[in-house]
């Protein structure tokens, strides 16, 4: 086979770094937890211990040789059963769970919702939790303040938005969590069942905002079990299954593939929306 010349090399060359940077790289990614936890003690063994338990580690392999690429503009749905890895994924993406083994790269301002209220201080209000999560987007504070009526009336919460967020219901916790995460001007956005709380009218609208989202080529990665959200929601999709990336495609292949592997029907409500 004959070798490139010096002009094919260079155009080659060209093109490679011409091509888009993705928002985020995942390279032979794997995560595992070491936990102790009290063995029961046999008889013998309570003798000669005089009684007490012995601890044992235990490794739990939550991420295993997991790559992927996601380009900008992607809304990407993550499903699985408990237990598969997603919510240990996006911890990782989000910067808060370093990987045991692999690399991650993340190209642009990342705003997440992992679960209800992380990040949030209880003892604080609500207006001053919505500072705090401002600053830790790394907004200003001029920045801040120019979003902020636009967060206080998206989350609903009048009267409340001055009072201690120990206060709150889940679903007031819920409002707010993501009306800072998704007004943050975000390039990136990771959501871990963030519509599992709240009424039904506030999830529509915050699927809505999702999709305005997504319009204005934004990238989001959406866990979920409600596959009737990820299927209006995302144009792209992985199923995880005991850590491993088990299939990759559009939503509505992977989820009928997800659904036939769990052996319930792909139209079974209870399928759609509790999975």
């Amino acid at each position: 086979m004959s070798s490139l010349s010096v002009s094919e090399a260079a155009e080659k060359k060209a093109m490679e770094n011409s091509r888009p940077v993705p928002a985020v790289k995942v390279q032979d990614v794997s995560i595992t937890y070491r936990t102790t936890f009290e063995r029961v003690p046999t008889f013998k063994s309570a003798l000669v211990r005089f009684g007490r338990g012995e601890r044992a580690v235990r490794e739990v392999k939550a991420v295993q040789n997991v790559s992927f690429d996601v380009n900008h503009g992607t809304t990407i749905g993550i499903i699985g059963a408990n237990g598969a890895g997603k919510s240990t994924l996006m911890r990782a993406l989000a910067g808060i769970l370093p990987p045991t083994e692999g690399r991650i790269e993340v190209h642009g301002r990342v705003s997440t919702l992992l679960s209800l209220g992380v990040g949030f201080n209880a003892a604080l209000s609500g207006r001053e939790n919505v500072v705090l999560g401002g600053l830790a987007a790394g907004l200003s504070r001029k920045e801040i303040q120019a979003r902020y009526e636009e967060i206080a009336a998206f989350a609903e919460l009048e009267e409340f938005i001055d009072m201690p967020m120990r206060t709150y219901s889940s679903g007031m916790f819920s409002r707010l969590a993501f009306s800072v995460a998704v007004h943050m001007d975000p390039d990136i956005l990771l959501i871990d069942e963030a519509l599992s709380a709240g009424d039904a009218s506030f999830k529509q609208k915050a699927a809505a905002k999702m999709k305005e989202l997504v319009t204005n080529s934004r990238t989001m990665f959406l866990v979920s079990h409600a596959m009737s959200s990820v299927k209006d929601l995302c144009n792209d999709c992985i199923w995880l299954h005991k850590g491993k990336v088990m299939m990759r495609g559009e939503p509505n292949e992977v989820i009928a593939a997800y659904t036939k592997f769990l052996q319930v029907g792909e139209q079974d409500s209870v399928t759609l929306e509790d999975l």
